[in-house]
């Protein structure tokens, strides 16, 4: 029988539990901060040192009763192992889940000065966490969605043949077509999307040339002026940029300053100078780079499902492997971008599995229905 005033058993396990997580979580900050230089590093050991804080409330709490360190919860653990192995970008982005989720909300044993440095933690994770996955490649991202484009549409091609009662041979081979058709489609669209981007681009671009024209301007005519009004600035802005730019034009020689051109009238020079020196095979190599990633990542995913079929399986057992392979791939990949979007990756996990088994089974009905009509 607990003693009045004296903390209970079952408080007493819950706040040894609180001082181990907090203990782990202030050591993955520390690790994470640890592989950073700058001004991340002293955000992660500043949150560091506030989770110590928190440790030491717990201490105070427990006193005689603060026993042997006892293992944190499993989650936290996790998020250590993560930090020391993985990038940071995907060990915030759970971090962020849990201290959003923080148990000193509801606790009436916590103080609320630790309930609001939670949600405030959340908050500057969340920014940490979008620094990173602002840094993450672009590639990584097209990896994953790639991937898992070429997983759902194999699969769900692959299952509707099966549907039909078609063979095991023409199951592979309808795979294998549609891997290759699929690959080829994504890397065709990605090129000429690349391209096309890059041309609009150079389009709104000032031209490389137009600097050179500057002295030459009748500045009453108000030429120069028309620049800036097409560029967006108001009419008597535009009049009087111009008339500066004229003016500090007219005092420099040309020759002595060939560079002084698109800078001092407010464009983008760079950017002109860019296309002129040679931006275009540059965006050309950019647009076959990222046609041939399309390829590979979705031929990637698309692989998966024919697996069974090349050491051939007959159409039941294939089915079968094809359909457990695409899961634990269509979980990871949910996961993935659940990490990258910064919510809960399990449940991104089961919505990717449901979304591609579903495409799979629909497409695979659908299979029944046909070979009962031709049939």
């Amino acid at each position: 029988m607990a003693v009045p005033g004296e903390p209970t058993k079952q408080q007493i396990n819950r706040w040894r539990r609180y001082l181990a997580n907090e203990r782990a979580e202030a050591a993955v900050y520390r690790e994470l901060a640890r592989k950073k230089v700058g001004e991340e590093r002293s955000i992660l050991l500043q949150l560091a040192e506030s989770e110590s804080r928190h440790e030491q409330y717990w201490r105070d709490k427990l006193g005689d009763a603060v026993g042997f360190p006892r293992k944190p919860d499993l989650g936290t653990r996790a998020l250590g192992f993560m930090a020391q192995h993985f990038g940071s970008v995907f060990t915030l982005a759970l971090m962020q889940t849990a201290e959003t989720r923080t148990p000193y909300t509801d606790d009436i044993d916590a103080s609320d000065q630790m309930a609001a440095d939670e949600h405030v933690h959340a908050e500057v994770v969340r920014g940490l966490a979008t620094r990173g996955r602002e840094k993450m490649s672009g590639n990584f991202r097209a990896a994953v969605f790639g991937a898992n484009d070429g997983l759902v549409s194999n699969l769900a091609l692959v299952i509707g043949v099966m549907g039909s009662g078609a063979a095991s041979t023409s199951v592979l081979l309808t795979g294998i077509s549609g891997l290759l058709a699929g690959a080829l489609s994504m890397a065709a669209g990605e090129y000429v999307s690349v391209k096309s981007q890059s041309e609009l681009l150079e389009a709104s671009r000032p031209a490389p040339d137009a600097h050179t024209l500057v002295p030459d301007l009748d500045v009453n005519a108000n030429e120069l002026a028309l620049i800036y009004r097409a560029r967006g600035m108001g009419a008597e802005a535009a009049e009087t940029k111009a008339q500066e730019v004229f003016d500090k034009m007219q005092a420099r020689q040309r020759a002595a300053h060939p560079s002084a051109g698109l800078g001092a009238m407010g464009l983008p020079a760079a950017d002109a100078a860019g296309e002129a020196d040679g931006g275009a095979p540059g965006v050309i190599g950019q647009a076959w780079s990222a046609a041939l990633s399309s390829f590979c990542f979705f031929a990637t995913g698309a692989f998966i499902p024919i697996i069974p079929f090349l050491f051939g399986a007959s159409t039941t057992v294939g089915a079968v492997v094809a359909l457990v392979l695409v899961a634990i791939a269509l979980m990871f990949t949910g996961g993935v971008v659940g990490v990258i979007s910064g919510k809960p990756p399990l449940k991104r996990a089961l919505r990717q599995l449901v979304i591609g088994l579903g495409a799979a089974g629909i497409t695979y009905l659908l299979g029944v229905g046909f070979a009962a009509l031709i049939g």
